[in-house]
């Protein structure tokens, strides 16, 4: 029988040729839809000289993989009504895959008719593209290969830590334990993730009239308008003094010597505030305790702008109001910055009026000649910048050869590169997860499911250790439950009495960076 190699599949897994229409050996396209996918739009395309684009140039199908995979690193409820494998079925699948590779697995589920690729992708916990439904199954073959090959690359868990005794040994027995923050270590001191539903930062920007509410963060959209950004700082500012238990928790590691290095994502800088030695972190999103100047870099402690701040003003240079000044110039406007691009008929928003005002005010009384201040920007990293030196000098040449544990609080590991320190560290060492909302896309060797609050201090109490802090109720033991989730034999459920359990649908992405 001759069969059809599946694209971007590794090894040549294949699909029998009865699948096809025609028995000839061919590469699979998406399909046969990429006509449909990829129409040229003869407006837009005909625009890209003006970013460099070359005429005529092809959409690259691999983007469209490459966009829909990133996408699927959400935990997947399928309900009765989807064709999908139960989650018995799929780590049977997913094990099979492991023990006999992906010809074989291919082998023993496609060319014998006993899955379907579309239903197949199920069992790795991923929905099948909405934009190929109705197609023929083959369409599903080139994600199903690519989502075969993410998993036969993903760390696996290490068989002997399942329990949360185990989490106690190792956290007794460990010296170096690198610990990954983020924002879901501080959502209980009232400071908003960014990613949760309804209550998230992103969530509650919405109304900007962006096309994304992450270009709050986004540092062309900055030196381009940053009265974007700075409408939004006030709410941001790091204005509580107050800790979490989970932080007195990663301060009480340091205290027995135990702590190898703490990552954050977040900004506040609580982390400093609870006395985590700086040589000890590393602040990998940056933080609002300093702010600097984009246009000459003059460096002043964050505080400094914060009023401005909290009023929605953009914050000027005062290095460079002094230096016009002592040269004879000054000009009271924001410095100059580039325009964006004119979108092709679409309707404005009330961000294209916002960043229209912005421009006319920029420009007017024919100011280009006239030196002009620039803009203080704290120093967090937006998108667009690089992370600082010191996150890949500290993992690759100091840490990753000296960790003994690492435990990931609080975050949903969906942004790069902190969330690739999972592949760096050695697959050997154990890895810990503690978050509100499990991940799928990581193989963790034990889950700890709750308010991380909660997590810490129960860990605390098992391992005998004094975690002291006013959060932390002194019946705390009778109020918190723990439970193994059904089917698993490592993921760990906290909560509260009388609290109702909700589905990972409804959690998904809460309290998370």
């Amino acid at each position: 029988m001759a069969t059809i190699p599946i694209a971007g599949a590794p090894n040549g897994a294949e699909l029998p040729a009865h699948a096809a229409e025609s028995d000839e050996e061919e590469v699979l396209p998406i399909g046969g839809i990429e006509d449909e996918l990829f129409e040229q739009e003869d407006e837009e395309d005909n625009e890209d000289e003006e970013s460099g684009a070359d005429e005529g140039e092809e959409w690259d199908v691999s983007s469209v993989f490459d966009e829909w995979l990133a996408q699927s690193t959400d935990p997947v409820v399928f309900g009765p009504e989807e064709d999908a494998v139960t989650a018995e079925e799929g780590r049977n699948l997913r094990d099979l895959l492991r023990r006999v590779g992906e010809a074989r697995f291919i082998d023993e589920t496609l060319h014998t008719g006993t899955y379907t690729a579309k239903k197949l992708l199920t069992a790795f916990g991923v929905r099948p593209p909405f934009f190929l439904e109705g197609s023929p199954d083959m369409a599903y073959l080139p994600f199903l290969g690519l989502v075969v090959t993410r998993d036969l690359r993903a760390r696996q868990k290490l068989t002997e830590y399942n329990t949360l005794d185990d989490v106690v040994k190792l956290l007794k027995e460990s010296s170096n334990i690198i610990v990954l923050t983020g924002a879901g270590i501080s959502t209980s001191l009232g400071i908003p993730d960014f990613r949760s539903k309804g209550s998230g930062l992103y969530s509650r920007l919405e109304g900007l009239g962006l096309s994304d509410p992450q270009e709050v963060f986004d540092l062309d959209v900055f030196r381009e308008d940053p009265t974007i950004f700075y409408s939004i700082a006030g709410r941001i500012i790091p204005t509580i003094d107050q800790i979490s238990p989970t932080h007195a928790f990663i301060e009480l590691l340091q205290r027995k010597n135990k702590l190898l290095t703490q990552y954050t994502q977040n900004i506040d800088n609580l982390e400093i505030k609870a006395g985590i030695n700086p040589e000890k972190l590393i602040q990998c999103h940056g933080s609002f305790a300093s702010a600097s100047c984009v246009q000459c870099g003059h460096k002043v402690p964050g505080e400094t702008i914060f009023p401005e701040m909290l009023k929605g003003i953009v914050p000027e240079c005062e290095a460079c109001l002094n230096r016009n000044a002592n040269n004879g110039t000054s000009n009271n406007k924001v410095g100059k910055k580039r325009k964006r691009s004119k979108g092709s008929g679409s309707e404005k928003t009330s961000g294209d009026y916002r960043r229209k005002r912005y421009d006319e005010s920029s420009d007017d009384d024919g100011g280009d000649d006239i030196p002009q201040a620039g803009v203080m920007k704290p120093d967090i990293i937006f998108f667009g910048e690089q992370l600082p030196a010191t996150f890949n000098k500290r993992l690759v040449d100091h840490d990753r050869s000296r960790c003994d544990l690492f435990i990931c609080i609080g975050t949903s590991l969906k942004v790069a590169p902190v969330s690739e320190i999972i592949g760096i560290l050695p697959p050997h060492i154990p890895q810990i997860y503690i978050s509100k909302t499990p991940v799928t896309h990581v193989n963790f060797d034990i889950e700890l499911i709750g308010s991380c609050d909660d997590v810490v201090a129960e860990l605390s109490r098992r391992a005998e250790w004094d975690l002291k802090h006013e959060m932390i109720p002194e019946d705390h033991d009778r109020i918190v439950k723990v439970e193994l989730e059904e089917g698993t034999v490592s993921r760990w459920i906290f909560e509260r009495h009388g609290e109702e359990k909700k589905s990972v649908a409804e959690e998904e992405g809460a309290g998370e960076e």
